[in-house]
Protein backbone atom coordinates (compact mmCIF):
# COMPACT_ATOMS: atom_id res chain seq x y z
CA UNK A 1 0.00 0.00 0.00
CA UNK A 2 1.55 3.00 -0.85
CA UNK A 3 1.86 5.90 1.80
CA UNK A 4 -1.25 8.32 2.05
CA UNK A 5 -3.68 6.97 -0.84
CA UNK A 6 -7.22 7.79 -0.93
CA UNK A 7 -8.40 5.15 -2.28
CA UNK A 8 -7.49 2.59 0.85
CA UNK A 9 -11.14 2.07 2.33
CA UNK A 10 -9.53 2.69 5.91
CA UNK A 11 -8.48 5.91 4.80
CA UNK A 12 -11.71 6.68 4.07
CA UNK A 13 -14.42 5.48 6.52
CA UNK A 14 -12.22 5.35 9.61
CA UNK A 15 -11.40 8.49 10.68
CA UNK A 16 -14.67 9.25 12.66
CA UNK A 17 -16.52 6.12 13.00
CA UNK A 18 -19.91 6.59 15.61
CA UNK A 19 -18.93 4.19 18.65
CA UNK A 20 -22.44 2.89 18.56
CA UNK A 21 -21.51 1.37 15.15
CA UNK A 22 -18.69 -0.16 16.33
CA UNK A 23 -17.16 -3.16 17.58
CA UNK A 24 -13.88 -2.91 19.52
CA UNK A 25 -11.30 -5.74 20.05
CA UNK A 26 -8.22 -5.56 22.37
CA UNK A 27 -5.28 -6.91 22.44
CA UNK A 28 -3.49 -6.94 26.00
CA UNK A 29 0.59 -7.20 26.55
CA UNK A 30 2.00 -4.62 24.02
CA UNK A 31 -0.97 -2.74 22.97
CA UNK A 32 -3.09 -1.57 26.23
CA UNK A 33 0.00 -1.95 28.58
CA UNK A 34 4.04 -2.09 27.60
CA UNK A 35 5.96 -4.82 27.37
CA UNK A 36 7.62 -6.07 30.25
CA UNK A 37 10.55 -8.68 31.09
CA UNK A 38 8.47 -10.77 32.72
CA UNK A 39 5.45 -11.44 32.10
CA UNK A 40 4.35 -10.71 35.37
CA UNK A 41 5.80 -7.22 35.74
CA UNK A 42 3.64 -6.01 33.52
CA UNK A 43 2.04 -2.41 34.99
CA UNK A 44 -1.12 -1.44 34.26
CA UNK A 45 -1.57 2.61 33.98
CA UNK A 46 -4.10 3.59 36.79
CA UNK A 47 -7.63 4.32 35.71
CA UNK A 48 -7.01 1.94 32.54
CA UNK A 49 -9.88 0.02 34.18
CA UNK A 50 -11.79 2.54 34.19
CA UNK A 51 -11.33 4.16 30.97
CA UNK A 52 -12.35 0.94 29.20
CA UNK A 53 -15.65 0.40 31.08
CA UNK A 54 -16.64 3.77 30.34
CA UNK A 55 -15.67 3.36 26.81
CA UNK A 56 -17.86 -0.36 27.01
CA UNK A 57 -20.71 1.74 27.43
CA UNK A 58 -20.23 3.91 24.83
CA UNK A 59 -20.35 0.91 22.97
CA UNK A 60 -23.43 -0.40 24.18
CA UNK A 61 -20.91 -3.47 25.94
CA UNK A 62 -19.40 -4.29 22.61
CA UNK A 63 -15.85 -4.50 23.91
CA UNK A 64 -13.82 -7.52 23.78
CA UNK A 65 -10.17 -8.02 25.10
CA UNK A 66 -8.23 -10.68 22.78
CA UNK A 67 -5.32 -11.45 24.47
CA UNK A 68 -2.69 -14.37 24.91
CA UNK A 69 -2.99 -14.17 28.27
CA UNK A 70 -5.61 -16.36 30.49
CA UNK A 71 -9.14 -14.45 31.80
CA UNK A 72 -8.41 -14.71 35.24
CA UNK A 73 -4.98 -13.31 34.77
CA UNK A 74 -6.64 -10.01 32.87
CA UNK A 75 -9.00 -9.61 35.33
CA UNK A 76 -6.12 -9.40 38.05
CA UNK A 77 -4.65 -6.67 36.11
CA UNK A 78 -7.89 -5.01 35.79
CA UNK A 79 -9.53 -5.78 38.72
CA UNK A 80 -12.38 -4.50 39.74
CA UNK A 81 -13.75 -4.79 36.23
CA UNK A 82 -14.53 -7.57 34.32
CA UNK A 83 -14.66 -7.28 30.10
CA UNK A 84 -15.87 -9.51 27.85
CA UNK A 85 -12.58 -11.14 27.13
CA UNK A 86 -10.75 -13.92 24.30
CA UNK A 87 -8.55 -15.28 26.64
CA UNK A 88 -5.16 -17.94 25.35
CA UNK A 89 -5.47 -16.87 21.90
CA UNK A 90 -9.48 -17.80 21.97
CA UNK A 91 -8.96 -21.21 23.70
CA UNK A 92 -11.54 -19.46 26.56
CA UNK A 93 -13.95 -17.11 26.22
CA UNK A 94 -16.26 -14.94 28.07
CA UNK A 95 -18.75 -13.10 27.00
CA UNK A 96 -21.87 -11.67 28.84
CA UNK A 97 -21.01 -12.92 32.08
CA UNK A 98 -20.82 -16.58 30.68
CA UNK A 99 -17.14 -18.36 30.94
CA UNK A 100 -16.27 -21.00 28.48
CA UNK A 101 -13.34 -22.08 30.25
CA UNK A 102 -10.29 -24.02 28.72
CA UNK A 103 -9.74 -27.48 30.62
CA UNK A 104 -6.55 -28.24 31.50
CA UNK A 105 -7.44 -32.11 31.85
CA UNK A 106 -8.03 -32.09 28.00
CA UNK A 107 -4.56 -31.58 27.02
CA UNK A 108 -3.10 -34.58 28.93
CA UNK A 109 0.01 -34.82 25.64
CA UNK A 110 0.51 -30.85 26.46
CA UNK A 111 0.91 -31.16 30.28
CA UNK A 112 3.09 -34.56 29.67
CA UNK A 113 5.12 -32.31 27.85
CA UNK A 114 5.51 -30.12 29.80
CA UNK A 115 8.09 -31.87 32.17
CA UNK A 116 10.31 -32.62 29.29
CA UNK A 117 10.39 -29.30 28.02
CA UNK A 118 11.07 -27.63 31.92
CA UNK A 119 14.03 -30.93 31.78
CA UNK A 120 15.32 -29.65 28.13
CA UNK A 121 15.42 -25.83 28.97
CA UNK A 122 17.01 -25.51 32.45
CA UNK A 123 20.41 -24.90 31.39
CA UNK A 124 19.07 -21.82 29.77
CA UNK A 125 19.52 -19.28 32.19
CA UNK A 126 16.95 -16.44 31.51
CA UNK A 127 14.87 -18.60 29.46
CA UNK A 128 11.23 -18.25 30.97
CA UNK A 129 8.78 -21.03 30.78
CA UNK A 130 4.83 -19.62 31.02
CA UNK A 131 2.36 -22.38 32.03
CA UNK A 132 -0.93 -21.37 31.10
CA UNK A 133 -3.37 -24.54 31.34
CA UNK A 134 -4.39 -24.92 27.86
CA UNK A 135 -0.73 -24.03 26.39
CA UNK A 136 2.73 -23.27 27.12
CA UNK A 137 4.69 -20.50 26.36
CA UNK A 138 8.73 -19.64 26.41
CA UNK A 139 10.02 -16.23 26.53
CA UNK A 140 13.94 -15.29 26.12
CA UNK A 141 13.53 -12.02 26.34
CA UNK A 142 15.96 -12.05 29.17
CA UNK A 143 18.11 -14.85 27.56
CA UNK A 144 18.46 -13.40 23.98
CA UNK A 145 21.98 -15.43 23.46
CA UNK A 146 19.83 -18.54 24.18
CA UNK A 147 16.96 -17.71 21.49
CA UNK A 148 18.33 -20.30 18.82
CA UNK A 149 18.42 -23.04 21.29
CA UNK A 150 14.94 -22.36 22.65
CA UNK A 151 13.06 -22.15 19.51
CA UNK A 152 14.80 -25.44 18.46
CA UNK A 153 13.50 -27.03 22.08
CA UNK A 154 10.10 -25.65 21.76
CA UNK A 155 10.14 -26.72 18.05
CA UNK A 156 10.82 -30.37 18.82
CA UNK A 157 8.10 -30.61 21.68
CA UNK A 158 5.33 -29.12 19.13
CA UNK A 159 6.47 -31.47 16.29
CA UNK A 160 6.01 -34.78 19.10
CA UNK A 161 2.86 -32.90 19.82
CA UNK A 162 1.66 -33.16 16.64
CA UNK A 163 -1.37 -31.99 14.36
CA UNK A 164 -3.25 -31.10 17.63
CA UNK A 165 -1.28 -28.63 18.27
CA UNK A 166 0.42 -25.46 16.54
CA UNK A 167 3.13 -23.42 17.27
CA UNK A 168 2.89 -19.70 17.58
CA UNK A 169 5.67 -16.81 17.85
CA UNK A 170 5.80 -13.83 19.33
CA UNK A 171 8.24 -11.10 20.23
CA UNK A 172 10.73 -12.89 21.85
CA UNK A 173 8.28 -16.20 22.37
CA UNK A 174 6.97 -19.35 21.57
CA UNK A 175 4.02 -20.93 22.44
CA UNK A 176 2.28 -24.32 21.91
CA UNK A 177 -1.31 -23.82 21.97
CA UNK A 178 -4.52 -26.01 20.33
CA UNK A 179 -4.72 -26.06 16.93
CA UNK A 180 -8.13 -24.28 16.87
CA UNK A 181 -7.45 -21.48 18.04
CA UNK A 182 -6.64 -17.91 17.49
CA UNK A 183 -7.30 -14.55 17.44
CA UNK A 184 -9.13 -14.26 14.36
CA UNK A 185 -11.43 -17.22 14.96
CA UNK A 186 -12.05 -15.42 18.61
CA UNK A 187 -13.25 -11.92 16.66
CA UNK A 188 -15.39 -14.09 14.55
CA UNK A 189 -16.96 -16.03 17.41
CA UNK A 190 -17.66 -12.40 19.31
CA UNK A 191 -18.91 -10.87 15.88
CA UNK A 192 -21.55 -14.10 15.64
CA UNK A 193 -23.62 -12.83 18.55
CA UNK A 194 -24.84 -9.83 20.55
CA UNK A 195 -24.00 -7.34 21.26
CA UNK A 196 -21.08 -7.74 18.38
CA UNK A 197 -23.34 -8.90 15.81
CA UNK A 198 -24.07 -6.22 12.71
CA UNK A 199 -21.57 -3.86 14.10
CA UNK A 200 -18.00 -2.68 12.46
CA UNK A 201 -15.47 -4.61 13.89
CA UNK A 202 -12.05 -3.11 15.08
CA UNK A 203 -9.01 -4.84 16.40
CA UNK A 204 -6.11 -3.14 17.66
CA UNK A 205 -2.88 -5.38 18.71
CA UNK A 206 1.03 -4.87 18.25
CA UNK A 207 2.46 -8.98 17.72
CA UNK A 208 2.87 -11.55 14.89
CA UNK A 209 -0.09 -13.37 17.27
CA UNK A 210 -2.26 -10.68 16.08
CA UNK A 211 -1.94 -10.63 12.34
CA UNK A 212 -4.50 -13.57 12.28
CA UNK A 213 -6.89 -11.21 13.89
CA UNK A 214 -6.06 -8.29 11.19
CA UNK A 215 -6.82 -10.75 8.48
CA UNK A 216 -10.37 -11.96 9.99
CA UNK A 217 -11.33 -8.34 10.75
CA UNK A 218 -10.09 -6.85 7.39
CA UNK A 219 -12.36 -9.60 5.60
CA UNK A 220 -15.82 -8.03 7.11
CA UNK A 221 -14.42 -4.71 6.16
CA UNK A 222 -13.27 -3.80 9.94
CA UNK A 223 -10.44 -1.62 10.58
CA UNK A 224 -7.02 -2.94 11.87
CA UNK A 225 -4.52 -1.43 14.26
CA UNK A 226 -1.12 -2.12 14.69
CA UNK A 227 0.72 -0.65 17.68
CA UNK A 228 4.43 0.49 16.77
CA UNK A 229 6.54 -0.94 14.39
CA UNK A 230 7.05 -4.16 11.95
CA UNK A 231 5.19 -5.37 8.83
CA UNK A 232 1.06 -6.01 8.79
CA UNK A 233 -1.57 -6.64 7.27
CA UNK A 234 -3.20 -3.94 9.60
CA UNK A 235 -4.61 -1.02 7.60
CA UNK A 236 -3.45 1.50 10.73
CA UNK A 237 -0.65 2.49 12.82
CA UNK A 238 -0.79 3.91 16.37
CA UNK A 239 3.07 4.58 17.58
CA UNK A 240 2.74 2.99 21.23
CA UNK A 241 0.54 2.10 24.15
CA UNK A 242 0.60 4.97 25.71
CA UNK A 243 -0.41 6.91 22.08
CA UNK A 244 -3.14 4.12 22.37
CA UNK A 245 -4.86 4.59 26.05
CA UNK A 246 -4.37 8.52 25.49
CA UNK A 247 -6.73 7.86 22.30
CA UNK A 248 -9.34 5.82 23.69
CA UNK A 249 -9.47 8.31 27.27
CA UNK A 250 -10.78 10.69 24.04
CA UNK A 251 -12.77 7.88 22.60
CA UNK A 252 -14.55 7.64 25.99
CA UNK A 253 -15.29 10.95 26.53
CA UNK A 254 -16.63 11.53 23.40
CA UNK A 255 -18.08 8.40 22.00
CA UNK A 256 -16.73 8.49 18.75
CA UNK A 257 -13.55 6.41 17.43
CA UNK A 258 -11.28 8.74 15.44
CA UNK A 259 -7.94 7.26 13.97
CA UNK A 260 -6.51 10.75 12.48
CA UNK A 261 -2.90 9.74 9.86
CA UNK A 262 -1.26 11.93 11.87
CA UNK A 263 2.89 11.22 11.36
CA UNK A 264 4.28 8.92 14.37
CA UNK A 265 0.59 8.35 15.43
CA UNK A 266 -1.63 7.14 12.63
CA UNK A 267 -1.61 5.92 9.29
CA UNK A 268 -1.37 3.24 6.91
CA UNK A 269 0.71 0.09 8.17
CA UNK A 270 1.79 -1.87 4.60
CA UNK A 271 3.98 0.80 3.79
CA UNK A 272 7.27 -0.15 5.74
CA UNK A 273 8.15 -0.53 9.45
CA UNK A 274 7.83 2.93 10.49
CA UNK A 275 4.97 3.95 12.57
Amino acid sequence: MAAGRSDDPNQLTARALRGADCALFLDFDGTLVDIAERPEAVRVEPGLGATLARLGERLGGALALVSGRAIAVLDGFLTPHRFDAAGLHGIERRVGGRLFPCRPEDHPALRAGLASLSDDLRDLTGVLIEDKGCSVAVHWRLAPDHAQEAEQVVRALAARLGSGYRLQFGKAVAEILPAQSGKGAAILGFLGEAPYAGRRPIFIGDDLTDEHGFAAVNAQGGVSVRIGPGATEAGFRLASPAVLRERLTAWAETGMIDLPGTEGEAGPARESGSP
